[in-house]
C-alpha cells in the first residue's frame, strides 16, 4: 500500500508538471487549476474506495481523477482536446468523465459536483446497491448554499456519501479564515448530527484512515460525514496567477510540508531501498511522457462531431442535431 500511495502522487505530481509546461507553450485549450501540493488527499481518499464507488470532483480535478483509475493517456489526449480523450476533447480540464470507472465528472462551476454526489448516493439507495459517493470540494464551495442543502438531504436521508473537502486556505484569492466564523469546515458536521473530522491532508496514510471510516459508515447505511484534509496547493488557482495574495512566509512553510517528499523520506525510513523508489519513478515518468506523445499523435475532433453528445432523444440516448 505504501508503493501505492507514493506511485499515485508522483503519478498526478508528474502528469500535472506537464501540463503546465505544455500550457505555456499554448498547446492547451481554455485554462488550467493544479493540484499540486494536494497529492496526498487524492491518494489516500481515493484507496479507501472501491471500484464500483463514485466520485465528483473539482475545476482542480486531475489528481483525483487519475487516482480514480483513469488512464494518463486518455485523460492527457482530453487536456489536448484531441478525439481519443474521455469526452472526445469536448470537456477538456475540468470536465473529464468516465462513469465506468465511477467518475460522475469534474466540474467548472464551485460546489456543483456536490449534488450530484447526494443523487448518486440516493440512486444507490433506492436501487439497493452497495456504493458509495464521494463529494469532492474545496473550502470556499462549504459556503455555497448547495453544500448545506446537500449535507442536510443527505443526513436527514442518511444516503451512503461521503463530504471530502480538500481545505487547501483560499477560493481564489479569499483566505477561508476571513469569510466564515469557524475554524474548521468540519465542524459544520455538527449543525447535522453527522461525523466531522479534520485531517492532515499532506499525509496519505491519515487521509485513508480517516476517508476509509467514513466510507465504512457511510456503507453501513448510517449516513453521511465530512472529512477535511488540510493541504496547499502550491502553484496560483490558474495557471499564470502569481498568487501574491499569499504570504512568502506560509509559503514557505507548506513547502517543507511537501507531501511527495515528506513520503519519500518514509518510505526510506521504513526500510524501502533507495533503488525501489528511483524505479518507480522512472517508470511513472515513462508513463507520462508515453501519454503526452499519446495526445500529441491523436487526432482533433471532426467538425461533423460538434453537437454529437450534445442533445438526447426521449429514450436518454445521445444524438448529433
Amino acid at each position: 500500500m505504501l508503493f501505492d500511495f507514493y506511485q499515485t502522487m508522483i503519478r498526478i505530481r508528474y502528469f500535472e508538471l506537464k501540463l503546465t509546461e505544455y500550457f505555456t507553450k499554448g498547446m492547451l485549450y481554455g485554462n488550467i487549476h493544479t493540484s499540486i501540493g494536494q497529492e496526498a488527499v487524492a491518494a489516500g481518499a481515493n484507496k479507501a474506495l472501491e471500484k464500483t464507488d463514485f466520485i465528483t470532483a473539482t475545476h482542480r480535478g486531475h489528481g483525483q481523477i487519475i487516482a480514480k483509475g483513469a488512464d494518463t493517456k486518455i485523460m492527457m489526449a482530453e487536456l489536448f482536446g484531441k478525439s481519443t480523450g474521455y469526452c472526445k476533447g469536448k470537456g477538456g480540464s475540468m470536465h473529464v468523465a468516465d462513469v465506468s470507472l465511477g467518475i460522475l465528472g469534474a466540474n467548472g462551476i464551485v460546489g456543483a459536483g456536490i449534488p450530484i454526489a447526494v443523487g448518486s448516493a440516493l440512486a444507490s439507495k433506492i436501487k439497493g446497491t452497495n456504493e458509495v459517493s464521494m463529494a469532492i470540494f474545496g473550502d470556499a464551495a462549504s459556503n455555497q448554499g448547495v453544500f448545506h442543502e446537500a449535507v442536510n438531504m443527505s443526513a436527514a436521508w442518511k444516503l451512503p456519501v461521503v463530504f471530502l473537502c480538500e481545505n487547501n486556505s483560499y477560493g481564489v484569492s479569499v483566505n477561508i479564515h476571513t469569510v466564515t466564523n469557524t475554524d474548521t469546515i468540519a465542524e459544520r458536521a455538527k449543525a447535522y448530527n453527522i461525523p466531522g473530522v479534520t485531517v492532515d491532508g499532506n499525509d496519505p496514510i491519515a487521509v485513508y484512515e480517516e476517508v476509509k471510516k467514513a466510507v465504512e459508515y457511510a456503507r453501513k447505511g448510517n449516513g453521511p460525514s465530512i472529512v477535511e484534509c488540510m493541504t496547499w496547493r502550491v502553484r496560483g488557482h490558474y495557471e499564470g496567477d502569481r498568487a501574491l495574495y499569499r504570504s512568502k512566509e506560509v509559503e514557505e512553510g507548506w513547502s517543507k510540508k511537501d507531501p511527495i517528499d515528506n513520503f519519500r523520506n518514509h518510505l526510506l525510513k521504513e526500510g524501502i531501498e533507495e533503488h525501489e523508489i528511483v524505479s518507480i519513478e522512472e517508470i511513472t515518468k515513462k508513463e507520462i511522457d508515453d501519454a503526452i506523445q499519446f495526445a500529441l499523435d491523436s487526432p482533433l475532433p471532426d467538425y461533423s462531431e460538434v453537437t454529437t453528445d450534445v442533445y438526447s432523444d426521449d429514450n436518454g440516448r445521445c444524438v448529433a442535431r
